[in-house]
């Protein structure tokens, strides 16, 4: 399994004040210690407008700037909101980065949860899925023949003749292309359209594996023309983590700041999201120890290997995001990375069995 880590940039609004600058100071700093501890990706978090979740207006910036602060770490976007975006932007964007990073880059991309980000820029919320269905195969067109003309209902896009998309990234025929899902359309929209899949940290283990397996049977669906993407086949699962010497411990440090937080999600905020994810189990919040039972992975070192094991079973997941809201403080939450790294991670690296290997649809 590989490994990467989360970043939404979300202040802490009770230790970085209004208007929260500190805190891209303070999520460098944990994706330069990230790099150090051995993860194999930062992935990093559009968001707009609000103090109550990410600070992030453009992840390409962002990336470009690790990029030079960085020498091994992957750098991913997790996500690029697709339809607040021009597709021929991201082509080039994406493009540019690879290069600054040496071949680094990984291009996630998700159709966006927030309404109230959706009405800062003008566009309808409601029709945000057609929208991205309709900008995907034009920004895989861009990166792999790197030239498009095309007029739809949302973008028109005309780059053809002596002109082309440039500059040209690295890795061929283009970086690692991943979409978020928590639908069922979403999902199977990334099968067919041969993209790595992210899962949601909310969704409980069963309804992931569910969701794998509705990704699977879409693969055998994917185009020749779309089979080239490394991407395809992954499956990148988010999951809230935090470790500590003992799961009354964990407990102790962990529960107050991540019931916060799923208070935030159960709100308005998200425009439904929780239910989403969590459809078909209730998609209520619930407590602690409820939580502890399928979604975090939270406890000792021993609980939380035995927790990703019995994840990586279920789902026959490639990599686990690990994420975590703010609230923990920033030394707890670096003693808990470096714990995972020091004791979990070591352990999923070793090779699966030949029988457990995977082969792609």
């Amino acid at each position: 399994m590989e490994f990467g880590i989360l970043f939404t940039s979300h202040p802490n609004t009770d230790a970085e004040p209004y208007p929260h600058r500190a805190v891209h100071q303070r999520v460098t700093q944990e994706i330069l210690r990230a790099e150090a501890l051995g993860f194999d990706y930062a992935w990093i978090a559009e968001h707009h407008f609000s103090n109550q979740y990410g600070i992030m207006p453009d992840v390409f910036v962002y990336a470009a700037y690790l990029a030079a602060l960085t020498t091994r770490i992957k750098i991913g976007t997790a996500v690029v909101t697709l339809p607040l975006a021009n597709p021929l932007r991201v082509a080039e964007n994406a493009a540019f980065v690879d290069i600054l990073c040496g071949g680094r880059f990984a291009l996630g991309l998700g159709s966006g949860y927030r309404q109230y980000e959706f009405e800062g820029f003008g566009i309808d919320f409601e029709t945000r899925r057609d929208i991205q269905e309709e900008a995907l195969p034009l920004l895989i067109e861009l990166l792999t023949k790197r030239r498009a003309d095309h007029r739809g209902r949302h973008f028109h896009v005309k780059v053809a003749g002596e002109y082309e998309l440039f500059p040209h990234a690295l890795q061929e025929p283009h970086p690692p292309l991943f979409l978020a899902g928590a639908t069922e359309r979403s999902i199977e929209v990334a099968g067919r359209m041969g993209l790595g899949l992210m899962l949601s940290t909310w969704t409980p283990f069963e309804d992931l594996a569910r969701q794998v397996r509705t990704y699977r049977a879409a693969l055998a669906e994917t185009p020749p023309a779309l089979r080239g993407n490394p991407g395809r086949g992954q499956v990148d699962i988010a999951r809230w983590v935090y470790v500590a010497d003992t799961d009354a411990q964990a407990k102790s440090e962990s529960e107050a700041g991540i019931l916060r937080h799923l208070g935030h999600f159960a709100s308005g905020h998200t425009s439904g999201y929780l239910g989403a994810v969590q459809k078909g189990s209730g998609g209520r919040p619930r407590d602690y120890d409820a939580l502890a039972r399928d979604i975090l992975l939270h406890g000792s070192p021993a609980t939380v290997l035995e927790k990703v094991e019995r994840l990586r079973d279920m789902t026959d997941a490639s990599s686990i995001m690990l994420h975590y809201p703010p609230w923990y403080g920033a030394e707890r939450t670096l003693a808990s990375l470096e714990r995972f790294a020091a004791a979990v991670m070591p352990k999923l690296r070793q090779p699966a069995p030949a029988a457990a290997t995977k082969v792609r649809a």
